[in-house]
């Protein structure tokens, strides 16, 4: 059986190492989850990999999304979004190509839109404790301090604001008005949170553990740290004067 009601949105940018790994890890789970990769012109082949895996063997439940460069993190999950909603799947999935996000914990962010209830199921490092693998001290610090001061500056109650392995429901994305979610790096999934949370979203903190990459190389930098931080502040001040729009069932 083929059909499924949930998308995997896959960005990529030279992930030669990890794509064919992680489509096969997710398509190996009981339950039944299509995968929609956007790479953003990877000149590694990483998605001539991918359309050699939809022309032999996943046809109906892998597609394949190509942009013509590094168009930002934030953009490429907008793209996806907008073809999930096309293309009618209920529960729509954020992850990582490089193993960060396991797979395994799939079924579990699923389980808490679809069985708990809740509109957003977020795949949280620091719900029950710091739970993050192989990362230098320093990344897992600023990390961590960088959800604290989005907790503090904004009074968002979420624990890990800046995870990007989640599940929104269908109308979480219908009701968000995703063309004027404004950031494109990490700040970008401090927003998509922080709008959900203000239009009144149920949202759950789902307990995973965050492993660092073991192949292919690491897309953070600087800039996308110093977006998130000023980019908070610009959201509370928005907060306080954005007319937020209803729910969309």
């Amino acid at each position: 059986m083929n059909k499924s009601d949930c998308i995997v949105i896959i960005p990529t940018y030279n992930e030669k190492e990890n794509i064919e790994k992680i489509i096969r890890a997710v398509f190996a789970l009981e339950k039944c989850f299509h995968i929609l990769v956007i790479d953003d012109g990877s000149p590694d082949g990483t998605a001539a990999i991918v359309k050699r895996l939809i022309a032999e063997e996943f046809g109906e439940r892998l597609f394949i999304l190509e942009r013509s460069g590094k168009l930002g993190l934030g953009t490429a999950y907008i793209t996806g979004f907008k073809w999930a909603l096309e293309h009618a799947y209920d529960y729509i999935f954020e992850m990582d190509a490089d193993f960060s996000h396991d797979p395994k914990d799939l079924p579990r962010l699923y389980a808490a839109c679809h069985d708990e209830g809740y509109d957003v199921a977020i795949g949280s490092r620091y719900i029950s404790g710091v739970n993050v693998v192989n990362w230098p001290i320093g990344r897992v610090l600023m990390s961590y301090f960088a959800s604290k001061y989005v907790r503090i500056v904004t009074g968002f109650k979420v624990h890990d604001t800046t995870a990007g392995f989640k599940c929104y429901k269908r109308r979480v994305l219908k009701t968000i008005e995703l063309d004027k979610i404004r950031f494109k790096g990490y700040a970008f999934q401090i927003e998509m949170k922080y709008t959900a949370y203000k239009i009144g979203f149920k949202i759950k903190e789902v307990p995973v553990i965050f492993v660092n990459r073991r192949e292919g190389v690491s897309k953070m930098s600087g800039g996308i740290f110093g977006e998130a931080f000023f980019g908070v502040m610009r959201l509370r001040w928005d907060g306080f004067f954005r007319k937020y729009p209803q729910i969309v069932e």
